[in-house]
Order: C-alpha cells, then sequence, then structure tokens
C-alpha cells in the first residue's frame, strides 16, 4: 500500500509538473503510459488493500457488518473523486458546455498528488496484524479467558 501510494504520487507529479509537454502533438501517447503506470499503482497497492485491511482489523464478532460499512464508505468516495476530477479538471477559462469553470486539468493533477501523499501518510495509522490472530488484535481471546476463569470460580469443585 505504502509503495502504490508513493507510486501514484511520483507519476501524478510527473504527469503535472510538465503538463504542457504532454499536450503537445506527438507526445500524448507518452501521457497514456505515465496515467497506465498510475492505474497500475493504484491497483497494485491500495486497491488491493481495501479488502484485506478491513478482514484483518475488524473484531470477529462485527466483522461482515463493518466490511460492509468500508466497502460502502470506499464506493463512495470513488464516486465522490470521479466526479470532482470531472468538475475540477474543468478548464477555468473556456468549460465544456453544462459544466461550471474548474481548476484545469493540470492544477486537479496537483490535487490527486496531494491526496495520494495523505494516502501515503494515513497508511502509518492502520493497524498491523504482527502475526497474530484476528482474535488477539481484536482482544477476543483475552475476553474469552476471563469468562472461563470466572465460569471456573463459579463453580464448586467435586472432590
Amino acid at each position: 500500500q505504502l509503495m502504490g501510494f508513493f507510486m501514484m504520487t511520483v507519476f501524478m507529479l510527473g504527469l503535472a509538473v510538465p503538463y504542457h509537454h504532454w499536450t503537445t502533438p506527438g507526445n500524448q501517447i507518452g501521457f497514456v503510459v505515465m496515467y497506465a503506470f498510475t492505474f497500475f499503482f493504484a491497483n497494485f497497492g491500495p486497491n488491493a488493500t481495501t479488502f484485506v485491511v478491513p478482514a484483518e482489523i475488524f473484531p470477529a464478532r462485527l466483522r461482515s457488518t463493518c466490511h460492509g460499512i468500508s466497502a460502502a464508505a470506499g464506493k463512495a468516495g470513488a464516486m465522490i473523486g470521479a466526479f470532482g476530477f470531472l468538475y475540477a479538471a474543468q478548464d477555468p477559462h473556456k468549460p465544456d458546455a453544462g459544466y461550471r469553470p474548474g481548476i484545469g486539468v493540470r492544477n486537479s493533477l496537483f490535487v490527486l498528488a496531494g491526496v495520494n501523499l495523505l494516502g501515503f501518510m494515513f497508511t502509518f495509522l492502520v493497524p498491523e496484524a504482527n502475526g497474530k490472530s484476528l482474535e488477539e488484535m481484536s482482544g477476543e481471546a483475552q475476553d474469552n479467558e476471563e469468562d472461563q476463569a470466572r465460569a471456573a470460580a463459579v463453580q464448586p469443585s467435586m472432590a
């Protein structure tokens, strides 16, 4: 995930900084190749972990509900990003018919690079499994041990 977000940031900046170069005739293929690398790293890193991380970090009792909420939030974020880019990328001086002026494609690419950098930094907040079972991570194993100890203390000994 870290490498995915980092490389997406690099390629977005590689598209945004020399944006005028990519728009000149004969260089559009290079733009498509650079964007293809961005798309590859999006699927290689952050996209692949959207279904792996929730399965590891949510407590077993709530896993399916929390995983559904997480998936829905991810899809809502994707919709906001797709439509947001469409509106933001409009030319500030000559937008497409039916759209308001935006910040332009180049500035939108800079914003996307910033969002990717934020994703890189937020990745450090995701808990790591470190070889622990799901029950150990959620504290359920400890709860079960305490419940068993209480049950054993309440039952009279059969001597």
